[in-house]
């Protein structure tokens, strides 16, 4: 038995003081009281000296491996590396699963990116649905995020539904003039961004952009039924009207990711769907898009998950700054990146939550002179596969 003495235990239901909590294997066994908890001679006491001890976190949706794989454009580093990396700076963020967000594109008007390619997609989805199989940190799955004009691969994505290798599916439309970009300006400037553009040339791209064909509406409940069928849940992305949000839900559509307005976000909810936000908008003070601001949707209620998006540092630091300055319960918002996001991918029976009988996903979290929140220790399976010590 592990014991875990004097932290503040978060639950998804409030906070417990004077307890332990104890680790068999790789489940928490009990939360038992302090004053009547008698350790066993064989059993490894760890003082946490008053840290918060909370689940660890479920990130299900962040392209960050991406940017680990391919750090430049015509920088296409080993997978292998890339994933053990990534999984070793992941857990110091305290993230214990990660959804691995690739990007099925057939045309992307910022910038190439070789990870995106069929070839590349398939490999790094082979290494994450192997990883379990290896020596490895945290939980890795995968999820494919489908732009809807990428109709040459819809067989692709079929057959990777069917053999279970992806945990997540959201459909994709980055066209310009809505969703996302619906402000065809921020669409024009972000543009000019990743490259010199005229006018005119800023006009044809636009104009090309709206006029692509996209699969129909059909093809699109078709694939969200398989996925259903397998046991894979499904996202839509950047919904910006009530037409949609009544749309997607419709094929059986169980989480909205980045709704655009909070009136369409307080609609996903109303009809039982989750709403996803990005961290990094918390951090920001709003949308790098001009969209919805996941602060003002947490308070509101109608964003009940919170991811990483691009930046994985952001989930932990946006969950305490929500406590401090916004005056969120830490519980409450510590549930954003755990046990509502397990509920959202169908994980819920397992992790998500310091509850007797789950997996140990576990983190002992303590908060530096300046209020900074660190990760001292993290457990995966109820073993210990990080230790961080501050020093002065």
């Amino acid at each position: 038995m592990t014991v875990l003495k004097n932290g503040r235990i978060l639950t998804p239901d409030g906070i417990l003081d004077d307890h332990v909590l104890l680790l068999e294997k790789d489940h928490i066994s009990a939360l038992v009281r302090s004053d009547v908890f008698v350790p066993g001679t064989q059993d490894e006491c760890i003082d946490v000296e008053g840290a918060w001890i909370m689940p660890g976190f479920i990130d299900i949706h962040a392209d960050y491996i991406e940017h680990m794989a391919a750090p430049r454009p015509t920088s296409l580093m080993d997978f292998s590396l890339a994933l053990r990396e990534a999984e070793r700076e992941l857990v110091g963020h305290g993230i214990t699963t990660m959804f691995h967000s690739l990007s099925l594109y057939r045309h992307t008007d910022f910038g190439s990116n070789p990870i995106r390619s069929s070839e590349n997609t398939s490999k790094l989805m082979e290494l994450v649905h192997k990883s379990h199989k290896r020596p490895h940190l945290i939980r890795h799955r995968f999820h494919a995020r489908f732009e809807i004009d990428n109709m040459e691969r819809v067989d692709e994505l079929e057959t990777y539904l069917r053999e279970k290798k992806i945990h997540l599916i959201s459909f994709m439309d980055h066209s310009p003039g809505q969703g996302q970009f619906r402000n065809i300006e921020i669409y024009r400037k972000m543009l000019k961004g990743y490259q010199t553009l005229s006018e005119t040339e800023l006009d044809r791209i636009v104009l090309e952009g709206q006029s692509r064909e996209k699969l129909t509406v059909e093809v699109i409940a078709a694939i969200a039924a398989l996925a259903r069928i397998n046991g894979i849940s499904v996202a839509s992305h950047d919904d910006d009207s009530l037409e949609k949000i009544a749309l997607v839900q419709s094929f059986g559509t169980e989480i909205s990711e980045f709704p655009i307005t909070m009136e369409v976000a307080r609609e996903a909810r109303r009809l039982g769907m989750h709403t996803v936000a990005g961290a990094p908008n918390i951090l920001l003070g709003g949308s790098h898009s001009g969209n919805l601001s996941a602060a003002e949707a947490i308070l509101d209620g109608s964003v009940d998950v919170l991811c990483s998006d691009y930046y994985p540092a952001a989930m932990l630091h946006a969950v305490f700054l929500m406590h401090r300055q916004h005056g969120m319960d830490l519980h409450l918002m510590v549930n954003l990146v755990t046990v509502n996001a397990a509920k959202a991918v169908g994980m819920d029976d397992e992790l998500g939550s310091v509850v007797a009988g789950k997996k140990a996903d576990l983190l002992i979290v303590e908060e530096l002179e300046d209020g900074f929140p660190a990760v001292r220790s993290a457990f995966v399976d109820g073993r210990r596969v990080l230790q961080t010590n501050y020093r002065i």
